[in-house]
């Protein structure tokens, strides 16, 4: 498939160009970053340098191509005006593109912060309301929003992606439950790619943790199946003063200190 990566020199967009490439699939990149020979290698299509919030650079990018990964945006906490422009404007740009050129699936790198403030449950399921925990988890709800929009107005397909904690191995006992790995988001990206979607469907972003309560049945019906558990890391976490309240919400420090500057 012919897919277009933004954010693809980012830290999930060079793991998910890596996998997707090694699957098959063609790919162009755009970021205001230039990519790396090793990178670029990964993208026949091209790689466009620019902001994502540029239309005419956006046009030109989705030109071409049967789907869109949508992963540019700032990875953090910011104003709310920066976090609108950065997670709201950038899919709209995108969006209106798709419409423009007959594109009609879009994976979008939500986030666990859209519904951080969700306290924990047996079970969390997609259908909760939105409960941001950040004007970054604001920018990720509004941007869900578009997606519905288009999905309902335009027919497009629309995955929303709510991840979680994606590292090379969890470091927290609330990680534990959170953890996406490196190999998971990849396919995890694939599965939204090419699974099947009809409208709009939000998927919560996990590796198959013995201690996950998020629920993985929306991303199994796309196909996704997780290979890795956090658990295998669970003997070398150490206890941590903070772990009883980082897990009692789904958004852990941020919903616990709003304003606290490292989101995982």
């Amino acid at each position: 498939m012919r897919i277009l990566v933004t954010g693809s020199s980012g830290a999930i967009g060079r793991t998910v160009v890596s996998g997707l490439y090694a699957s098959g699939h063609i790919l162009r990149g755009i970021d205001v970053l230039q990519p790396d020979p090793g990178l670029s290698a990964l993208l026949p299509l091209g790689a466009f340098i620019g902001d994502v919030t540029d239309p005419i650079t956006v046009a030109h990018a989705v030109e071409g191509v049967e789907a869109v990964v949508h992963l540019a945006g700032i990875p953090e906490e910011s104003s709310l005006p920066e976090a609108l422009v950065s997670h709201v404007h950038t899919t709209a740009t995108v969006l209106d593109a798709m419409v423009a050129q007959g594109v009609d699936r879009i994976v979008y790198a939500s986030s666990n912060h859209a519904v951080g403030r969700t306290p924990r449950t047996d079970r969390l399921t997609t259908d909760v309301r939105p409960r941001p925990d950040t004007f970054y988890g604001v920018g990720k709800v509004a941007a869900e929003g578009l997606l519905s929009l288009y999905a309902d107005a335009h027919g497009i397909a629309a995955v929303a992606l709510r991840i979680g904690s994606f590292l090379p191995e969890p470091a927290t006992r609330r990680h534990l439950s959170t953890w996406l790995s490196y190999g998971d988001a990849v396919r995890l990206v694939e599965a939204a790619v090419t699974g099947p979607v009809d409208g709009f469907t939000a998927v919560y972003g996990i590796s198959a943790n013995t201690q996950g309560w998020w629920d993985m049945e929306p991303g199994r019906r796309l196909g996704y199946q997780p290979r890795d558990d956090a658990e295998a890391y669970a003997a070398r976490i150490p206890d941590h003063e903070d772990d009883e309240a980082e897990g009692a919400y789904v958004g852990g420090p941020y919903a616990v200190e709003p304003l606290r500057k490292a989101m995982r």
